[in-house]
């Protein structure tokens, strides 16, 4: 879509619309005429698959909010495209802005799997639960060609080690036959990420994700294989999805859900600029008042790093969605089985070959 000055000023089918600076650049590309180019700097819409070999591929989460969590994360970038998403601001590190760029330009760790295998084989690693991921989502498009994620996968059964994943794809139905292993050892637990019933929000929200009804099926499939699985709404959108809880609490309770999580919005480093220029190109109406209750939710601020807090929010907005939250988990979850992990099932292939016998 082209303004009247000739200027492309949407991309469908993305969330950012934008590249913003990278702080980390000292030199950057600049329009500034942009009626005496043949094309437009931001008018690739391909998206690049690029690959990096880490030299270590879990990583210990230093949050207090999160006390001793570890992650690991076989892409970053992600092509799915959530206008909101945090780790946006993690694409700098690599050299590329928050924007467009994340979106466009997905980084794959081909080594990940055997990265995995060497940390689980280190005699000084204790088991502890690892999120897969805890960035960018595991199962976006590219692993259903590169299946990075499902070799992971493959090491942690080997393994018998517990993890987390937290996922808005149906790709992972296609994992099933692992899952279901590793829930019979109750080794997996699965939380599904839905922001919105309404079509035309997760659209523009979040443009390359399967629709939400699509995302309950997937909670129902894998609870019906014994993989238990809640729903994770996030993040919470004062003005935008903050009236949808009960809805979304309910719909999921409904597809077998076993639990449910929440956290609010906060729109640090790049992603202020990125999300307001979205939603006043969106949602140019209501745009400034969703701003404002954002803020209110974080001291006054779009950005907030404090620890205890940023998550949660506070004031009278973050206190009436938590009340909603509470009161539509009460309702609808009461009494569903609370999943623990058996952090004793593991072990190193080789270690015990006598055991292994049995």
């Amino acid at each position: 879509m082209n303004n009247e000055e000739g200027k492309q000023d949407y991309f469908k089918g993305r969330g950012a619309q934008l590249n913003t600076d990278n702080r980390f650049s000292k030199n950057k590309y600049v329009e500034e005429h942009f009626e005496m180019l043949d094309e437009y700097l931001l008018s690739d819409e391909r998206t690049q698959i690029l690959f990096e070999h880490p030299k270590k591929i879990v990583n210990l989460v230093k949050s207090p909010d999160v006390p001793g969590m570890y992650s690991m994360n076989p892409y970053q970038g992600c092509e799915h495209g959530c206008i909101y998403c945090y780790a946006r601001n993690t694409h700098e590190y690599w050299g590329y802005s928050a924007g467009l760029d994340f979106e466009r330009k997905i980084i794959a760790k081909p080594n990940a799997p055997q990265l995995l295998e060497k940390q689980l084989m280190n005699k000084k690693w204790v088991v502890s639960p690892i999120l897969l991921s805890g960035n960018t989502d595991c199962y976006q498009p590219f692993e259903r060609k590169l299946k990075i994620t499902r070799q992971m996968l493959e090491v942690l059964l080997k393994f018998r080690h517990p993890v987390g994943i937290i996922t808005k794809n149906n790709l992972i139905l296609r994992d099933i036959d692992i899952l279901q292993e590793m829930a019979n050892l109750k080794l997996v637990h699965v939380m599904v990420s839905i922001t919105s019933l309404r079509e035309e929000l997760r659209t523009k929200m979040e443009p390359r994700t399967v629709t939400a009804k699509n995302r309950l099926k997937v909670i129902e499939e894998l609870n019906k294989a014994g993989i238990p699985t809640g729903i994770m709404t996030a993040p919470i959108i004062p003005g935008l999805n903050s009236d949808e809880i009960p809805q979304l609490i309910e719909a999921a309770a409904n597809h077998s859900a076993t639990n449910a999580g929440y956290e609010i919005v906060r729109l640090n480093g790049s992603i202020a600029e990125i999300f307001k220029d979205w939603i006043h190109k969106n949602y140019p109406d209501r745009a400034e008042k969703v701003l404002n209750q954002i803020a209110e939710l974080h001291g006054g601020t779009l950005n907030d790093s404090r620890f205890g807090t940023r998550m949660r929010g506070e004031g009278n907005i973050a206190k009436s969605i938590n009340q909603l939250f509470k009161m539509a988990v009460k309702k609808h979850l009461s009494g569903r089985e609370r999943f623990e992990y058996d952090l004793t099932a593991f072990r190193r292939p080789g270690e015990n070959k006598q055991m292994e016998l049995f």
